[in-house]
């Protein structure tokens, strides 16, 4: 049960912390020897986190539903997420047995979001049409082990020139639509697989991922997004070393 907790864990600091959940889960399965259910699990730990989602911008759902707009950009990420997802929906499952091929993904994490100390004082606070399908491109290429959902969308709309606080709950409410998607695919996976200590490893990573929450969010205020970026770069060379 100790290896299952621990993935939890794992799964909801690094699923809000932008060095790639689904990354780390398929490293740390290498290690702890968790093998032969790894789509499946990391889909159901997903589901702690979508809780911890909730939970954390439970207000800010509620106030969406106010607002047509916003309601329109969110889904205009999700389709684009969802088309390219779906296309490449093998592709992208084949990479998560292959713990190198994750290392160099965290390699381009890290750049990017090194890149993000370059942004300075973004004051954009409103999203519109562009940043919304840039978000779902990106949001996609983040379905790649390695690549961070959070880091990747997050950095994208600091590009953008996106007020940080806006970018960070844009950026999450906007995901919740992708992984309750992705979960409803592993769904026959799941109940099949289901056991007490899944279900400790789905609440580990409800708990530690609403703890991620509240620390990314200071930290982005901080403007010290970009320094995940030298961690991403240090754990890809450490697999490169140490895993095949």
């Amino acid at each position: 049960m100790l290896k299952y907790i621990t993935l939890g864990i794992i799964q909801g600091l690094t699923e809000f912390f932008p060095v790639s959940s689904s990354g780390h889960l398929v490293i740390m399965q290498r290690i702890l020897g968790v093998s032969g259910e790894e789509v499946a699990l990391s889909a159901f730990l997903h589901l702690g986190t979508v809780c911890a989602l909730l939970l954390f911008f439970f207000r800010d759902i509620l106030r969406i539903f106010k607002e047509a707009k916003t309601i329109f950009l969110i889904l205009v990420v999700t389709v684009i997420t969802g088309v390219i997802g779906l296309a490449g929906k093998n592709f992208f499952e084949s990479l998560f047995s292959r713990p190198r091929a994750v290392a160099y993904s965290l390699i381009v994490t890290g750049i990017i979001l090194i890149l993000t100390r370059k942004v300075k004082d973004p004051k954009r606070e409103k999203v519109n049409l562009k940043d919304a399908c840039l978000l779902g491109l990106t949001q996609a290429i983040a379905i790649i082990p390695g690549i961070s959902r959070s880091g990747i969308t997050i950095s994208t709309l600091l590009f953008r020139k996106i007020d940080r606080e806006v970018a960070f709950k844009f950026s999450f409410l906007a995901s919740i639509p992708a992984i309750l998607g992705a979960n409803l695919l592993e769904i026959k996976k799941i109940e099949l697989s289901l056991t007490p200590i899944w279900l400790a490893g789905f609440f580990a990573s409800l708990l530690s991922g609403l703890l991620a929450l509240f620390l990314l969010k200071r930290i982005l205020q901080q403007a010290k997004f970009h320094y995940f970026g030298y961690y991403c770069i240090i754990v890809a060379i450490i697999t490169l070393l140490f895993l095949k």
